[in-house]
């Protein structure tokens, strides 16, 4: 693919100490801010574009990629300890980290997620570098039809892994998609449940509502039951990879299914790392040995959605290289940085600079491995917490939450959204209700809506018009099979007992 003057080009590109030193800063850089609630890598980004307008585009693109990639395992740790998703992508499986290391096992779960967000980046990373061009076109291929599918089979993967009753995520799920509604109509204009409120034109941002619905209302919950947090969080010892070599060689085929599913799903344009996440969750509990586990603490489920992570990361820029757009926010932004350098991102790029895209693949290569001992010492530092005294740690939580809310948008409103959204999750989890649905709705509930209305609008509204293209026929079959799936397995349980009696 690549000849030997193009690879030690490539090379003599990478292996530059202004390279190594941007990318150990960065990888600290997104550490932090994966860390850190309510800060997204997309906000990390952004915040690194004055930067890059001093670095060649070498340094420029790995620094970018380098704090992706490590900002997303980051936003696991607090996920872990304290319940609260650093990042989106981290929300599919926080219930199930939290829930082990209450049981002691936080640093079993801390290891699995540094550990296969490795092996999924470089999952995808080999997939980018190999199948790169092949993706892409799959993905050109793919309209406001199959987005809306994509979407659907989203959405029921988290009515799927709702580890209590289906009906009540079912529900859950309702609610996420109801307080989506809010805000102008998409085609209309016409404002929805705004109450001539402004600020609600928009309707509500998602990053305040994660962190209500994860963070102050796990507050809301243990002040009200008068007990700690963290309290039962603790970790028992420090060798986070003890037994991970024979979790690996259990797990292998599920990492490898999760590697490359990430990945495609992160070449699909808007699609991401937290679409992924849900994806690869859902579809690890249909075909686990242990699907009663999931939801209350299955490391099985935390390692799928970690191996997916970090490979959507990989797959969201072979869209971005072969045809100039992006598979997410933080590659909308390489692509404006690509083309402030002067380097147009599409086929010419293949040809007139492969030694400079040799060069990114192995960037995401040494990002991923970079990751194993950068990762472990922020472990080391993240668990620190523990010892914070209670009466001091959750007033230290609850600013981290409204500082995390009132940094998307540097308004007050976001701030009383959040506590509003913490107390709709608290009365939600005293009831029973799980919140990962709605967050879930949350996230996809746009989507849906937008690629709905463009097929309708393309189509004339006629509906079939969703089962006219093949891709779309298959999604649509996929996402109907997932919606019957439940009668058809109590129809084949019937049908078993009738047989053994």
């Amino acid at each position: 693919m690549f000849d030997s003057s193009v690879v030690s080009a490539g090379l003599d590109l990478l292996l530059d100490w202004q390279v190594l030193i941007v990318m150990i800063c960065s990888s600290l850089y997104g550490l932090f801010i994966g860390a850190m609630p309510g800060l997204t890598a997309t906000m990390a980004v952004a915040l690194l574009i004055p930067i890059t307008f001093y670095m060649p585009p070498i340094p420029a693109i790995a620094s970018i990629i380098t704090m992706s990639a490590m900002a997303i395992f980051a936003g696991d740790i607090p996920g872990t300890l304290v319940h609260i998703p650093g990042t989106p992508s981290s929300a599919a499986y926080c219930d199930d980290s939290y829930s082990l290391a209450k049981k002691g096992k936080a640093a079993v779960v801390l290891g699995t997620n540094v550990t296969l967000s490795v092996l999924g980046g470089l999952c995808g990373s080999l997939i980018l570098t190999s199948m790169a061009p092949i993706l892409a076109e799959v993905a050109m291929q793919f309209s406001s039809f199959e987005f809306f599918w994509l979407v659907c089979i989203g959405l029921s993967c988290a009515v799927l892994i709702s580890a209590a009753s289906p009906l009540k995520g079912f529900i859950s799920l309702l609610v996420g998609l109801l307080i989506t509604c809010i805000g102008l109509d998409i085609t209309l204009g016409f404002p929805r449940f705004t109450f001539d409120r402004p600020e609600l034109f928009e309707g509500f941002s998602f990053i305040p509502a994660m962190i209500g619905m994860f963070g102050m209302a796990e507050i809301f919950k243990n002040v009200s039951e008068k007990q700690s947090a963290l309290e039962k969080v603790t970790i028992q010892s420090m060798n986070i990879f003890s037994g991970m070599l024979g979790r690996i060689r259990g797990w292998w085929k599920q990492i490898f299914r999760s590697g490359i599913l990430g990945t495609l799903v992160g070449v699909l344009p808007g699609a991401g790392a937290d679409i992924a996440a849900w994806i690869c969750y859902g579809v690890a509990k249909k075909f686990s040995k242990h699907p009663e586990e999931y939801g209350k603490g299955s490391l099985e489920g935390i390692a799928n959605s970690a191996a997916a992570n970090n490979a959507a990361l990989s797959g969201a820029f072979i869209p971005a290289l072969v045809f100039g757009i992006p598979g997410d926010s933080i590659t909308a932004i390489v692509i404006g940085v690509l083309f402030m350098k002067g380097l147009e991102p599409g086929p010419n790029l293949f040809q007139n600079s492969p030694e400079f895209l040799f060069a990114i693949y192995m960037v995401f290569i040494l990002a991923n491995l970079l990751m194993l001992p950068l990762g472990y010492l922020a472990i080391r530092l993240a668990t620190k917490v523990m010892y914070v005294p209670t009466n001091l740690l959750h007033p230290i939580i609850v600013g981290f939450c409204v500082v995390g809310a009132f940094a998307i948008n540097n308004t007050n409103f976001d701030v009383m959204a959040m506590l509003g959204f913490g107390v709709l999750a608290y009365f939600m989890i005293a009831n029973g209700f799980p919140v990962a649905p709605a967050i879930l709705g949350l996230v996809l509930g746009k989507m849906l809506e937008n690629t709905f209305m463009q097929s309708m609008l393309k189509s004339e509204w006629d509906l079939t018009a969703f089962f006219d293209r093949p891709i779309s026929a298959t999604l649509g079959v996929i996402t109907f099979a997932l919606w019957l799936s439940p009668f058809f397995m109590k129809m084949i349980k019937k049908a078993i007992a009738k047989r053994i009696a």
